[in-house]
């Protein structure tokens, strides 16, 4: 009897399994994770140079790929595995259970709302890690992140409720292309509800999201995969509207706001200067690129060092107007006004290209980076009106390419030189450095617009 009573009393050696561990472990759940990991991992990889030096690019890129690949994926595990019940053959064994509908529905769908969320986590893993040692400060949007899981989950849950009413095995691979056209078509709409696509590509320039448009965000694409499941299996149905209207105000939130989803982060755009001459700023979100920044443009400063009309300083940051004849004005140290006065470039400042534009993984290649901010100095977009098919145009512009080329080396723009700009660059590299800064002044000096009053070598 004691023996007995010992051996009831012993833990039995293999415990029952949770229904839902057989669930998540089983079937097409765990590879659909493994799917979606991938697919994003190799196409964040493919991309790297454009998002490695930026929590804000990272975040964004991770975002679309994400929906527009993941999303795809996800809604097809969904259908499959909402459709299995049926293709076994075992779904009225299934009603006679004593569990609610509810939670059987429940329990069948967590692989398809869980494991594509999770792959893409594990990829969102990787790229912050590979991003990191290339950053110059912030942090990852991580509420975002979190918005693009839910986003996730619930096209996961829609696929599986479609996949309980549809009865064709071709529905699946019919989801992921409508959600792949659906989601790329709605980027290129220019209406209010191009806000609510959750694969919307935004270009992160020294800005962040509202606090709100995170848990906003969850709410719009959770709501109508919630309100679907429960029209579906609740047993009062009515409650599906409770969701559905809580999406409905989410998604009026935010296709208002529009533009406002995102507002100036002033930490991330603060300027931070070196201390040479001129002096070189960028803003402290790539301060850590602002040494490789001033090697790049040693060679060009020290052309124009001692020229009047040089900038006394290069900056870069938000709402820096485009190369043109703002750039003309403030060479010849005149102040200038962006349009809508929230930035005011001094006297002698000219704009600096974005650095992280032109890295890769903190790398700054030298000589293409000080041609294009020549190009800033010396480019005027305003001088599109010019006919460089007359002989006057054709001078000023091959003049231009000379000096250009004089001011910051690069062998990939002088093959394609005709007979006249080698000439001038020429001339140009056989004068002193009184003599060459006596000609940069002309020239600066000189407008460009008018290619008669362009000075020649």
């Amino acid at each position: 009897m004691n023996t007995l009573r010992a051996t009831l009393r012993t833990k039995h050696p293999h415990p029952r399994t949770h229904p839902l561990r057989t669930e998540l472990i089983r079937g097409i759940g765990p590879w659909a994770g493994a799917a979606v990991a991938l697919t994003v991992g190799v196409t964040m990889y493919a991309k790297a140079p454009g998002w490695q030096s930026r929590w804000g690019d990272v975040t964004a890129l991770l975002r679309v790929t994400a929906l527009l690949l993941g999303g795809p994926l996800s809604v097809a595990t969904g259908c499959w595995q909402g459709g299995r019940d049926r293709r076994r053959g075992i779904g009225e064994l299934l009603a006679s259970l004593p569990r609610a509908p509810l939670s059987r529905t429940a329990r069948a769908l967590a692989p398809a709302a869980l494991w594509p969320p999770a792959g893409y986590l594990v990829a969102v893993a990787g790229c912050l890690l590979a991003t990191w040692p290339y950053t110059s400060g912030g942090r990852p949007f991580f509420p975002l992140i979190a918005a693009d899981a839910v986003a996730l989950a619930a096209l996961g849950t829609l696929g599986f409720v479609l996949g309980r009413l549809i009865a064709w095995r071709l529905t699946a691979p019919l989801l992921a292309v409508v959600t792949y056209v659906g989601l790329g078509s709605l980027s290129y709409t220019d209406s209010a509800v191009r806000w609510l696509n959750p694969a919307d590509d935004h270009l992160y320039r020294w800005d962040q999201p509202v606090w709100w448009l995170a848990p906003v965000s969850m709410v719009w694409t959770a709501g109508p995969a919630l309100a679907a499941l429960l029209a579906l299996a609740a047993r009062r149905r009515a409650v599906a509207l409770i969701p559905l209207v809580a999406a409905c105000a989410a998604a009026l939130l935010i296709a208002r706001t529009g533009d406002g989803l995102w507002r100036p982060d002033p930490a991330a755009a603060r300027r931070v200067c070196d201390n040479g001459t001129p002096q070189i700023c960028v803003t402290a979100i790539d301060r850590k690129l602002l040494p490789e920044v001033s090697a790049a443009l040693a060679g060009l400063n020290a052309k124009l060092r001692g020229v009047p009309g040089a900038p006394a300083r290069w900056v870069d940051g938000p709402n820096t107007p485009s190369p043109g004849r703002e750039q003309l004005a403030m060479a010849r140290g005149a102040i200038v006004r962006n349009v809508d006065d929230r930035v005011v470039l001094g006297r002698g400042e000219v704009q600096l290209p974005n650095p992280v534009d032109s890295s890769t993984r903190g790398q700054l290649p030298a000589s293409l980076y000080a041609y294009s901010a020549a190009t800033y100095l010396l480019f005027s977009e305003e001088c599109d009106t010019i006919d460089y098919d007359t002989p006057g145009g054709q001078r000023a512009s091959t003049i231009r390419e000379a000096v250009h080329q004089w001011l910051a080396p690069s062998p990939y723009f002088t093959q394609y030189w005709s007979d006249d700009a080698k000439r001038y660059a020429e001339r140009l590299a056989a004068m002193n450095d009184q003599q060459s800064r006596a000609y940069l002044t002309r020239y600066l000096a000189a407008d460009r617009c008018r290619p008669d009053e362009v000075p020649a070598p």
